[in-house]
Order: C-alpha cells, then sequence, then structure tokens
C-alpha cells in the first residue's frame, strides 16, 4: 500500500504555500488526499476507497498492469525524441490512423489536449490562409492564449472579458437548455443555420474564416450531445468560406461513446472533418496528445519553411503506452462496455428522473452521461446549489461526481471504462437516497435564498434554517464567539454570486459545524 510523505494538514499547508493560487483543488473546504488507485477506485491516506466516476483520463482503469509495463519496459531500453528513428512511433501511429477515416492520415504527436489544439489551428492558419475562428458557446479547448480566445467556458469567467475580433461564438447546439430546444422541428438545421449567418456577417465586415472547432461532445459546456446532422450542415457552410472543420476530442475519443470509436462519428459516415484532436485518454495518464488531419493540410503546414519538432511528442515510451492503451481497449473489450454499462447507467437515471422533479434531463451517449438539475422542469432553472450539495454529499458516501455546464448544475459522468453494472448501481443509488433525503433541505436552501436578496441579519437566516433541518450548533463550538458571528449583516448581495458560491456556504455549515467560521466568513464578505 502507498504511503504519504506528509500528513494532509502538512500537504495542503505546503500546497498553498508553494502552488499557484489559482490551481484549485475537489472539495476545497475539505479537500480529498489520494495515494493509490486501480480500476475505478482511488483510495485515501486511510485506505478509504471512492468509487471514480469523473476521471476520463485514467481510460482503461487507473494504474492498468499492461500499460504501466508498457512504458516501464520502453523506459529501460531507450527514450529520445522523434528525429531519430524508431518503430514505436510509426507503429502508434499506423494503429492510430486505422480507427480513423482513410483521409486522416497525418499524425502529429504532442503532449496534451491544449498542445493538439493549438497545433489544430496553426494548420487551420497556414492551410487556409486566413485568421476567423467559429468556436462554440461554452466550449473548452484548452488553457494556451491561443485557446482560452476561443474557449468561452474560460473567457466568460474574466472579470472583464477580451474578446478577439477573430473569433466569433455561435450558440452550443444544445436541445435542452440552448436556443432551439427538442419541440423544434429540425434544431440540426437551425443551429448551423447560426453558423452560416455568422459566417455572413464575418464576410460582410472583410474577415475570412480559419476553421469551425467543435468538441464532438461539449463537455465542460454540460455534456451536451449535438443533433444528429448538425455538423453535416455545419461543414457544408465552413468549405464555402474557405474555413476547415477542426473535431475536439480531448474529452470523448478512444471508444467512451460506445457505438464508435470516436465521437464525432455519431453524425453519421458522411461526415469527416479536416482535422481530429486527442488527449487526456490516450496514454491513460501519461502525457501525450495527437493531431491527425490530412495530406492536404499537412503539406501545406510544409510548406511554410519551418520545421515542427516537439522535444516529447512521439518519445518511444509515450508511444509504448499509448499501444498498450489500444490493446487493453480491445482486449477487454471497453467499447463494448462503455456501450453496455453506459445504457444501463442512463436507464437507471431515467428512472430517476420519474421519481425526483429536480432532475430535468437525462442525455449522453456510452460512458458520457449528463444529468441536469432544475428547480422547476417549465422555467428549467437550474439547480446550481442543489447540484453542488449532491456532489458533495456524494463525495462523503466516497463517490467522486462532479458538477459542470454554464450554470454548474449538470451532473457529469464520464468514469474510467471499465466502470461496471454494479458501479451504476450504486451511484445512482446513492443519488437518489440524497434527492429523497433532501428535499427538505432544499427547500430551506430556496427559502434562505429569498432571505439573503432581503439582507435581512445573518442570525435571522441560520435560526430558520436550523430550525427547519432540526439543527444546532455543535457543541465543541463557544456559543459566545459563534453568536457574534451570527451577527454579521450582508452589506449589498450581489444575487447571482450568493446565489451560488455563498448561499452553499451557508448551508454547509449547517451540515457540517466544523466549518462554521470558514463560511461565516464568506458570508460576511
Amino acid at each position: 500500500m502507498a504511503s504519504e510523505v506528509f500528513s494532509k494538514q502538512k500537504t495542503i499547508y505546503l500546497r498553498k504555500k508553494h502552488i499557484g493560487p489559482s490551481c484549485k483543488v475537489f472539495f476545497s473546504h475539505d479537500p480529498i488526499k489520494i495515494v493509490r488507485a486501480k480500476g475505478q477506485y482511488m483510495y485515501n491516506e486511510k485506505n478509504e476507497q471512492y468509487l471514480d466516476c469523473i476521471n476520463n483520463v485514467a481510460h482503461v482503469g487507473h494504474s492498468h498492469p499492461e500499460v504501466v509495463s508498457a512504458g516501464a519496459k520502453q523506459m529501460e531500453l531507450l527514450n529520445t525524441n522523434s528525429r531519430f528513428l524508431h518503430d514505436n512511433l510509426v507503429q502508434y501511429a499506423q494503429r492510430l490512423q486505422a480507427t480513423l477515416p482513410e483521409k486522416l492520415s497525418v499524425c502529429y504527436f504532442v503532449n496534451s489536449g491544449s498542445e493538439a489544439n493549438d497545433l489544430a489551428l496553426r494548420l487551420a492558419w497556414q492551410y487556409t490562409g486566413h485568421k476567423d475562428i467559429i468556436t462554440l458557446d461554452n466550449a473548452y479547448h484548452g488553457h494556451v492564449s491561443s485557446l482560452i480566445n476561443i474557449s468561452p467556458y474560460k473567457f466568460h469567467q474574466l472579470a472583464q472579458p477580451e474578446h478577439s475580433q477573430h473569433v466569433h461564438v455561435a450558440p452550443s447546439p444544445d436541445i435542452y437548455r440552448g436556443k432551439y430546444r427538442e419541440d423544434h422541428p429540425d434544431p440540426a438545421t437551425a443551429y448551423a443555420d447560426d453558423v452560416k449567418d455568422i459566417i455572413e456577417k464575418a464576410h460582410a465586415k472583410g474577415c475570412k474564416i480559419a476553421a469551425f472547432i467543435a468538441e464532438s461532445l461539449q463537455s465542460c459546456g454540460g455534456q451536451v450531445i449535438p443533433p444528429v446532422g448538425y455538423f453535416q450542415k455545419v461543414a457544408q457552410y465552413v468549405p464555402i468560406a474557405g474555413g476547415i472543420f477542426i473535431a475536439d476530442e480531448v474529452q470523448v475519443g478512444f471508444g467512451r461513446v460506445g457505438t464508435h470509436f470516436w465521437a464525432f462519428q455519431l453524425q453519421g459516415e458522411d461526415f469527416i472533418p479536416d482535422i481530429v484532436t486527442m488527449g487526456k485518454p490516450i496514454g491513460n495518464g501519461h502525457p501525450m496528445s495527437c493531431v491527425v488531419t490530412t495530406r492536404e493540410v499537412a503539406e501545406s503546414f510544409m510548406s511554410s519553411g519551418m520545421d515542427y519538432f516537439n522535444t516529447f511528442g512521439g518519445n518511444p515510451v509515450s508511444c509504448a503506452i499509448g499501444l498498450a492503451v489500444l490493446d487493453v481497449i480491445e482486449k477487454e473489450d471497453l467499447q463494448g462496455n462503455a456501450l453496455r454499462v453506459g445504457g444501463y447507467l442512463t436507464e437507471l437515471l431515467k428512472k430517476l428522473k420519474e421519481r425526483h422533479p429536480l432532475i430535468g434531463d437525462i442525455r449522453g451517449r456510452g460512458l458520457f452521461v449528463g444529468v441536469e438539475l432544475v428547480k422547476d422542469w417549465i422555467k428549467r432553472t437550474p439547480a446550481t446549489a442543489e447540484a453542488q450539495d449532491v456532489i458533495y454529499r456524494l463525495k462523503d458516501q466516497r463517490i467522486l461526481l462532479s458538477a459542470d455546464g454554464p450554470h454548474r448544475n449538470v451532473l457529469k459522468f464520464k468514469p474510467p471504462m471499465c466502470f461496471s453494472t454494479a458501479d451504476a448501481d450504486l451511484a445512482v443509488e446513492k443519488i437518489d437516497q440524497i434527492l429523497t433525503g433532501s428535499s427538505q433541505t432544499f427547500a430551506c436552501i430556496s427559502h434562505l435564498y429569498t432571505l439573503l436578496f432581503d439582507d435581512i441579519s445573518f442570525v435571522l437566516i441560520l435560526q430558520d434554517l436550523e430550525n427547519a433541518l432540526g439543527l444546532c450548533m455543535s457543541a465543541n463550538k463557544d456559543s459566545t464567539n459563534a453568536h457574534s458571528k451570527r451577527k454579521v449583516r450582508l452589506k449589498n448581495p450581489n444575487p447571482i454570486f450568493l446565489g451560488s458560491k455563498y448561499f452553499f456556504s451557508c448551508v454547509y455549515y449547517c451540515q457540517s459545524a466544523n466549518v462554521y467560521t470558514e463560511q461565516a466568513l464568506l458570508l460576511s464578505y
């Protein structure tokens, strides 16, 4: 069993001291210290087991012995850059290309999804000679500057967003919450026509489109499944404008959707992008990624006169690991498992939706599933605080799930591909218990929300919530100190911010009195 070097508190202290404060951790009020993992399970320093429902990076399972062995054996022999000939590089490129349409035949190996998408933009700019990029609202494509510019999921978070004049944002093709919904007769065409309108407006201003880029299924945007036919229709408009189509498979590739190896293939055999980017699951946790494109695009990139070299991209160890991942996917039928278990999980969640009005929508493909929580089915008001409550309560039950989307109200399932029906049963059972036992808590949350907006004294808010839930102050708290904290008065509350972060923190005081001070300070901001 793995041992820890420092105590958990020492690790927290050193992280705060030496790691950038913008590098966040899960469950910040009580982060989990993970010391080992195997399959779909992770273990903390006390050897307590957590079911991992969120780690799509450990694609074939944490610490898979065949993947670990392949990397170790190659590292014992050689690891160097790709300017030397080595069979691993070309063997892996050949194996990877065999999973793709024939025209996608040229590979560039890099080290992360961000590097892959950044290189894809360079390929598009060179091939087309154009500059402008069309991206989708709520998209996330990476953390480097060129990708923050095309990632509304990120740049909308900035206090003073700077929108590049060369970036055009199309509506997310979300048929549950988006502009065109499930009752629209042809949402694929409607959303594609919005892209056409953007192209026409850009041309009217003298702008030229280099590429349309989209995640094949939006992940950070809230597990959004584009309507079938959307990509084909967009792919009709973009080439006419002189641009190319980039499919970002960083989150959802390598069989996760079950029916196909690549998520873009869900759109139909008649759709083939010009560039495909991949990352996260490609190395099962080892840092590697790839850009695959056509011969024409690759030759255009070479014609710039600049060589492309990546020190670590395509090194023998990375390629050995990549080959092992492909072997495991095939030998253990993990794509088939994603189809079977993902379908089973989706059906369980749909039955749960029938019993719990907080669940507004269940959507997904294979082991990529979203559960959108709403306060009411008609207005589809995002249940942001409730979603946070659910994931924190699941964490207490040692089940790891996350919430994302523009309103942080979509529970995201994207577990390792060895996830089983028993795991699905456990996760859904715990969600059911939480939703069943929390109806009164959620009602109090809504009441607290109203009180906050009325600028009521903090003492009244806490007393009202405690009385309704039958809670009281922890006996080991100093009552005088607690009383003084209770008299904090909220000054000029911001409804949007209070409606999520501060408001949720107050509820967690009531359920975990040991973090009362932190939450009192948050609410007295």
